[in-house]
Order: structure tokens, then sequence, then C-alpha cells
């Protein structure tokens, strides 16, 4: 379902005669920014490479960042540790096959640092941005039933909407059907690895 139908089929829910275009669109958006919030699938995983020439001790977080998944450089999986831990591993500055990291704002601090190979981030990250009615993400592909109910939610909060216990209802059923069918997907059938649906190259 597209933006423009979305925002269609939410005003027909809705059923106010005094909801405009605007109103509309901030329901809309309020409630995609809730989902990405709490909704973590296979269909938000992307997956970012650092191709690494020089001695790094740092990597920025893509803009559309969410969670870490996990880092690796080549085949070996870096270890998370606290902000406390990690500046006592590196008082001493030593390069070499990074086996340890910490995020610190927008940056992902890797230690020991290395010189050479890839850094590959895996992260739950945004979904693309909608702004043309005949724009179309994934999440709105897979399930706008949540992305309605969600602005739904906010729509009621604005309106004092006797309704709103019924839209809060639906929107935690709708969500919690598509994180138990991700979470099923890990845990039964064939292999657990899920390929992110999104893959960018970067410096």
């Amino acid at each position: 379902m597209n933006y423009g139908d979305l925002k269609s089929h939410f005003n027909d829910l809705l059923n106010r005669s005094d909801i405009t275009t605007a109103l509309t669109t901030r329901f809309i958006d309020q409630g995609i920014a809730r989902i990405q919030r709490q909704l973590r699938i296979p269909a938000n995983e992307k997956v970012q490479t650092y191709t690494l020439s020089a001695q790094t001790s740092t990597i920025t977080v893509p803009t559309d960042f969410l969670e870490i998944i996990s880092l690796y450089h080549t085949s070996n999986e870096l270890e998370r540790v606290s902000m406390r831990r990690f500046r006592e591993l590196s008082a001493n500055v030593y390069t070499g096959k990074p086996q340890y990291f910490c995020r610190q704002q927008e940056k992902l601090q890797i230690y020991p640092e290395p010189t050479s190979g890839d850094l590959v981030l895996y992260y739950y990250g945004e979904f693309p941005t909608m702004t043309a009615d005949s724009d179309e993400n994934v999440l709105a592909q897979i399930a706008p039933d949540l992305i309605i109910y969600s602005g739904l939610t906010y729509s009621a909060d604005y309106y004092l909407d006797e309704r709103a216990e019924l839209f809060e209802q639906k929107y935690q059923t709708f969500l919690t059907e598509l994180q138990e069918q991700a979470n099923d997907q890990e845990l039964q059938g064939g292999t657990q690895a899920i390929l992110p649906a999104y893959s960018y190259q970067g410096e």
C-alpha cells in the first residue's frame, strides 16, 4: 500500500470531517516513528561494509541506524563492552585484529585498531521515508494495517477520541503478530541466518 493509500484508508477509519491533510500526514509519520522504536524484524535489518586502508579507531554508524545486531572484521565477530572497559583496554594504543567495540554517540570505537580488511556492521535501520503519495517502502508493503492503527493512536490523543483503547489494542495485536512471525523465522526451519534487506558500501 503506497503512502497515499495509507492516508486515504486512515481517514476512512478515523471518519472525521475536520481532519486536514497536514494532520493525516503527521499522524501517519508519528505512527511510523513509533513502530521503528519497537519493531525488530528482518525487513529492517541492514548491513554496511567499511573497507579499511589505514589505521582505524572509529567508524561512523549510518544515518538510519537504530540498533546494532553485530559487528565483524573479516570472519571475526567483535565483542561489545562497556565504555569503562573499553577505556581500560585502549589505554595502550595497539594495532591488529580488532576484538572489542563500544558505542559513543554516532561512533563505534574499535580495539585493537585495524589497518586493513573489511568491517561489516549488521544493524536495524529505519525504513525509507515516504514523502510522495506514490511512495511505498517495505513496511507499507508488509504491514499497512500496523502503520494505520499506529497513526490512529496519535489521532485519538489529539481528538480525545473514545476509540483510543480500541486503536491501541489493534496496534498492539498487529505489532505482536509481526514480531512473533519474525521470531519464529529465527527459531524454526532451516538456516537461521537472514540476509539484511538493504546493503550499503561505505568508507
